[in-house]
């Protein structure tokens, strides 16, 4: 049986942005209940998707910038946890796995609730930087926020 070994993390944006972070700028990650389901992404076809009912993640400083591949507008000039810590709209992320680089990534949902009328930003998305790492702490969960699953480490 073959394991699957995360190489990166390629996070969308609401707003059109991206963000990969490699493993290596990882110190946790954690996706729970990845499902199967068919539904229309902004009105096209219907399509598989994989939605996750909860998301969190520690992000090492090392990621901290704009890779060459990613378009990030908004963290040209705070870099990435500024903007992740500004804005709460990530969308989706694709899982690229070491050993299927040359298949489709898999892509998972986060749990969204919109905030405002607007709609980019998610209720259920809350993050922060350790004072005491410097690391960045992500939750997407409609249940506990990056406070309470990581109140030890900040």
């Amino acid at each position: 049986m073959t394991k699957h070994v995360f190489k990166e993390l390629k996070f969308y944006f609401r707003n059109g942005d991206t963000w990969t972070v490699d493993h290596g700028e990882m110190s946790d990650v954690w996706i729970s209940r990845v499902t199967t389901s068919y539904g229309r992404i902004e009105g096209g076809r219907m399509q598989e998707i994989h939605p996750c009912k909860r998301f969190r993640i520690e992000i090492l400083p090392a990621a901290d910038y704009i890779k060459d591949t990613d378009v990030s507008t908004a963290a040209l000039a705070d870099g990435m946890f500024n903007r992740i810590i500004k804005y709460q709209d990530i969308e989706k992320c694709d899982i690229v796995f070491e050993d299927d680089e040359d298949k489709e990534p898999m892509q998972i949902y986060f749990p969204f609730k919109q905030k405002d009328a607007e709609g980019l930003d998610n209720v259920y998305q809350t993050s922060t930087i350790s004072s005491k790492s410097g690391n960045l702490f992500i939750s997407i969960n409609p249940e506990n926020t990056v406070y309470d699953l990581y109140k030890e480490e900040l």
